[in-house]
This record gives structure tokens, sequence and C-alpha cells, in this order.
């Protein structure tokens, strides 16, 4: 075999997104591009904003003596400065510092410093489920053991379900709010009751129990009522951010983790993370996107596009008799199936020319992602063809 078992195993689990990618370009080869409706991926639609491309020119116009160097491998002190700034003037952790940022290479990069410099082998990392597909395989890349926790009908945390989930064994609990792939903004009450209930394990079990916010899409809400974070919540809390999505940046990998100031030993737990910022080959997060979000912290993509798109296709599902909870947050849908098996929902609906991600495919059978960072045209025909399947 080309590749270790164990990364053959894992790609047949993980190949959802990617066989609808693939499908999708048959697809669009065999009928026109204009005929296929690929909801399937979450990528950006929108074009990161103006001042973004002006920030890039005079960074590139003006030279910054040894930019292109190797720098600290926790990044620019100018630049976690900057964020533990702003950090403390939204109370999201009051009393941090510099020395409490640490730059990664986008979120996910900074899941794996965190889980990295956390994990023991054996020890275990809960994920709220429906979740993110790649977290399982962060957890495993570490030595840790992922275990998936049903959220309730709604999509929200049901901590009786939550509270069986947690044992001697757990180390951290990865929460993802707005959430993909349910578009889901946690309430501020759920995530008190799981940072109670948190705490009571950490003195029951005496060991930490880490609360990892993954957070690329909380820019992307549109209440006006956004819970605080839960890694703010909780002493032993870790945020970790990137420009991804509030930037429309996937491409350039430029993220954070920050680290709650009342941690347990604040300074050696963000050496342990540099160390694994180093030693996962990361080195430093890349040092012009550094320089190019300090200067745009304050600076988003339009999130009131994202939003039209959202009560377009709510309107359309439900016209059509779709069964769909409200998404506050991110640019996904995820609305039950019409028919028990998503997985032959999901194949009626590419006869439709209409690409869909299975519910299975994040832990939640019997449901469907749609991704809406589609433009105008994709939108109708998708509504249209999501009309047909059910017709």
């Amino acid at each position: 075999m080309a590749v270790a078992i164990s990364i053959a195993e894992a790609m047949t689990q993980a190949s959802w997104i990617r066989r609808m990618f693939e499908r999708g370009t048959e697809l669009k080869a065999k009928f026109g591009a204009e005929n296929v409706f690929d909801l399937s991926l979450g990528n950006p639609f929108l074009e990161p904003p103006s001042q973004y491309f002006d920030v890039l020119r005079e960074l590139s116009e003006r030279r910054h003596e040894g930019l292109h160097r190797y720098m600290a491998n926790a990044g620019f002190p100018a630049v976690r400065d900057a964020i533990a700034k702003k950090l403390n003037d939204n109370g999201t952790f009051p009393g941090l510092t510099g020395d409490g940022v640490i730059m990664s290479v986008g979120a996910g990069g900074g899941l794996n410093v965190a889980l990295k410099t956390i994990l023991n082998p054996g020890e275990e990392v809960i994920v709220l489920s429906p979740h993110f597909v790649e977290y399982e395989f962060y957890i495993r890349n570490h030595g840790g053991v992922p275990v998936p926790v049903e959220t309730d009908e709604n999509f929200d945390i049901d901590v009786e379900t939550l509270a069986r989930g947690i044992t001697p064994k757990t180390k951290g609990i990865i929460v993802n709010s707005p959430n993909n792939p349910t578009g889901r903004l946690y309430p501020r009450a759920s995530v008190a009751a799981m940072v109670s209930l948190v705490r009571e394990r950490e003195r029951e079990y005496g060991h930490p129990i880490y609360v990892l916010a993954d957070e690329p899409y909380r820019e992307l809400v549109y209440v006006d009522d956004v819970p605080p974070s839960a890694a703010s919540l909780h002493d032993n809390g870790l945020l970790i951010y990137s420009w991804s999505k509030s930037l429309s940046i996937p491409g350039e990998r430029i993220g954070y983790i920050a680290i709650n100031p009342r941690i347990d030993d604040p300074m050696v737990f963000s050496s342990g993370l540099t160390f694994s910022t180093r030693t996962l080959g990361f080195v430093n997060a890349p040092a012009t996107s550094q320089l190019a979000v300090l200067r745009l912290l304050d600076v988003t993509i339009d999130i009131g596009w994202y939003k039209q798109r959202r009560d377009r296709f709510l309107e359309g599902l439900r016209q059509a008799g779709y069964d769909v909870v409200t998404p506050e947050g991110t640019f996904y849908i995820f609305p039950r199936c019409p028919i028990p098996d998503d997985v032959a929902f999901v194949n009626r609906a590419i006869e439709e020319k209409v690409l869909l991600v299975p519910g299975s495919g994040f832990g939640r059978k019997g449901y469907f992602r749609i991704s809406y960072c589609v433009d105008d045209a994709t939108t109708e025909g998708a509504i249209a063809a999501l009309r047909r399947v059910v017709a």
C-alpha cells in the first residue's frame, strides 16, 4: 500500500465533501457549470474587502526590513499585542497580554497546536455533534480519542448527554459556535451550563478539562445578542480564531490561539503552544498575513450579503416543506431530510444537479448541509431543484 493503513482508512471516512466536489466537476463538464448547483463546499464567495488589497499594496511597495526572515515562533509581538488589546477591550479576556496570544496557520493549525499541547496518549476530547469532520482527525493526530456527544433536536448543547460523555479521561471539549454544519450559535444559558458542568468535573477528577472554542465564524452572525465565547467563561479556556471567513481569505492561512489569562500557569502554557507550533513544522504563521491583519482588526466582509442568502434559502426550503432550524450564523443550513436515509436523499438531489453533503458526514444522520456562499443564479437554481426533489 502506498500510504499508511491509518491514512487510507481515514481518507475513506473523510471523503464526502471531496466526493461531492468530484461529482460536481463531472456534472459541470457534462451539463455546463450554469446548470449545476453546488452547495457542498464552504468556500467563501465574497472577495476580501478593498482594505485588504490596500494593505497588501502598501506592504509590497514599502520595504519592511527583515519581514521575510525567521521570527519568533509565536509571531510578531506588535500583532500579538494588538490582538490582546482587542480581546481586552471587548471583554473576552480581561488582563490578556500579547504573551497569551500565539499566531497560527489558520484555525485548523491552531487547533492542532492546542491539541498537541494538552493531550497525552489515550486522553479523550469531546466534540459536540453534528461537527466539522476534521476534528476527529485532528484529535487522533496527537494520540487523543474523539468522543462525539449529540446535541439536541435544535442542535443546542444537551447538558445531560454531555455529562454522560465526560469521563476521567476527558481532557478537552471543542466548542464550535457558530457551528459548522448547523449554523447554530449556542445560547448563553447553554454555554454557561456546560462550563458549570466542566468545572464540577475538573474538581471531581483533579485535572483540567480545556474548553477549545473554535470560532472562525465569530463575525458571521445575524443576531444582536451574541453570547460570550465559551473560552472566556472557563478558566482553562483557549480561543482559536482565523480570518478565513471574516475577511474571506481562507487561502492565506492566518489565525491565532488566545489563552484565558486565568488558566493554570499561563506562561508555561504559552511556552507549550509556542513549542508545539515549532515542532509540528508550522514554525510561525505567515509573516505578510500577520502584518496585514494587524491593520484590519476591525474590518470584515459584508455580513449582510450572507444573511440575504440565508433568508432566501430558508424561505424557499420552508415553502417546499423542508423542516429546518434557523441558523444564527455561518453560511450553512442543516435541514432534516424528508426521508430517513440522508445518503439516498443526497443522491436523489444529484439527479436534479444539486450537490449537498449528507448529515452522516458530520455525525448526524437524516440531515443534509447546504452551503449558501453562492451567487444569485445558483441560489435560485438550487431552490428550484430542491423543490423538484420532494415534488
